[in-house]
């Protein structure tokens, strides 16, 4: 079960990650300013980093698996498995 909350932690923090990028250059787009585009653009690149970092630990412990779909398939259907199975609180 432990391993299962930590892959849903992670899994939560990389969708969080992916928002954080997407938002940053959207802001982007949004500015008029050189100056706040210039603080959004390195805002986006550590957005990046993080993204990169999370997605790297995911990997790194068998959470995430973006290069064998089948993998990916076969952790998604154990994870939307054992959600079902879990008693409602």
């Amino acid at each position: 079960m432990q391993n299962f909350n930590d892959r849903a932690a992670a899994t939560d923090l990389l969708l969080a990650a992916k928002s954080g990028v997407r938002n940053c250059a959207y802001a982007i787009t949004e500015s008029a300013s050189p100056n706040v585009r210039q603080a959004l653009s390195q805002q986006l690149q550590q957005s990046v980093n993080f993204h990169e970092q999370v997605t790297n630990y995911m990997i790194d412990k068998g959470y995430y698996h973006p290069y064998n779909l089948n993998e990916q398939l076969q952790i998604d259907q154990q994870a939307a498995q054992q959600t079902m199975q879990q008693p409602n609180q």
